[in-house]
Parts: C-alpha cells; sequence; structure tokens
C-alpha cells in the first residue's frame, strides 16, 4: 500500500456551493386560464414554409388588474420565449387544413423584444387539447370584441351627453343674448313713448 492511497482521514469541503435563483418571468401578477403542451411553428415568408418555434406549454394568461389576457409560450428546458402577445378583438385561430391537433392564427407578436406580424401554427398531443385551445381563444377575442363594444358604447353616450350640455349653453347664451337685444331695442321706445306722453300731457 503505497502513501498517495493511505487515508488521511481529512475532510475535503465541498469546492461549489449551489444557491437557489429566483427567477421571474414576469407572469407574478396573471393567472392561467389555459396552460397546454405543444409544438409552435411560425411561417416563414421568405422560405414559405412552415419552421418550428420551439416544444413547451402555451399558456393564456389573464391580469390581475387590468384583466387583459396574452398569449405566452415558453420553451420546456430553457424556458425561452416562443409567442407573447395579447388576444384581442379581430383574431381567429381556425384548424390547420388537413391536421385536426394543429390550428393556426395571425398575431402582432413581441416574442423577439419587436412587433412582428406572424402566422403562428401550433400542434397538440391530442384532438381535444386542440378543440379546447381553439374554444379558449374564440371565447377570450369575443370576450374582449363586447369589452370595446360597450366602451364605445360608453364612450359614445359621454360623448352626447356632453354635446347636449354644451348646446343647452349655447342656446342659453343665445336666448340671454336676444332678450338683451331685445332689451336694448325696446329702451328707446320707451324713451319715445315717454317722451310722447309728456308732450301730450296738457301744461299746468
Amino acid at each position: 500500500r503505497t502513501r498517495e492511497d493511505e487515508d488521511t482521514g481529512a475532510q475535503v469541503a465541498a469546492i461549489v456551493r449551489l444557491e437557489e435563483v429566483v427567477v421571474t418571468t414576469g407572469e407574478e401578477d396573471e393567472d392561467a386560464v389555459l396552460d397546454l403542451k405543444s409544438k409552435l411553428y411560425r411561417f416563414d415568408k421568405e422560405a414559405n414554409q412552415w419552421k418550428e418555434r420551439g416544444a413547451g406549454t402555451v399558456k393564456l394568461l389573464k391580469h390581475k388588474d387590468t384583466g387583459k389576457i396574452r398569449l405566452v409560450m415558453r420553451q420546456s428546458k430553457t424556458l425561452k420565449i416562443c409567442a407573447n402577445h395579447f388576444v384581442k378583438p379581430g383574431m381567429a385561430v381556425q384548424e390547420h387544413v388537413g391536421n385536426e391537433k394543429s390550428c393556426v392564427w395571425h398575431a402582432r407578436d413581441f416574442a423577439d423584444g419587436e412587433l412582428k406580424d406572424e402566422l403562428f401554427c401550433i400542434r397538440f398531443a391530442s384532438i381535444e387539447n386542440c378543440k379546447l385551445f381553439m374554444q379558449k381563444f374564440n371565447e377570450v377575442t369575443e370576450s374582449e370584441a363586447e369589452k370595446e363594444e360597450s366602451k364605445d358604447a360608453s364612450e359614445t353616450a359621454g360623448l352626447l351627453e356632453k354635446l347636449t350640455v354644451e348646446e343647452t349653453k349655447t342656446e342659453e347664451k343665445v336666448k340671454t343674448e336676444v332678450e338683451a337685444e331685445e332689451k336694448k331695442k325696446s329702451e328707446p321706445e320707451k324713451a319715445d313713448e315717454e317722451k310722447k306722453t309728456e308732450e301730450a300731457a296738457p301744461s299746468t
């Protein structure tokens, strides 16, 4: 047995200490309305073909304060963002022709840090998950459209009310101006009448 093999009994301290790192995703103020595993593709116009964006989890997140809903998808291992955009009125998700597990939609996406018009295709493990995604997505767009309509209606009502108030004020102003004009006209007439009365009265 050589000296190198001898057990010295010394305790070897760990050189590397692993510390838990808290990762903030920016989703802390949102609740997940939908959370499904999927694979995302984007249509490359230049190459005229679909290109994979990543495989992971797609979520529909509702903000606790504003109530706005955005679609976020991250790659499962790296958490890199594949898609990140608000779900707005006018958006429509449709079944991808020839594949019941996939669907497509257009969006102004912010995954790369700048707004880009994208055509996305997403594929799920089952037809049920695909239908669920489409149902939830369309429910959100319809709900957002109703919100905008009611907002527009209330804004229009407020505008009409403001116009009515302004019209009333204008009418009152015109009325006041007319009355003032009539008063001005009537004052000389009254003076003339008084003058005539004085002339007609017999002198004592």
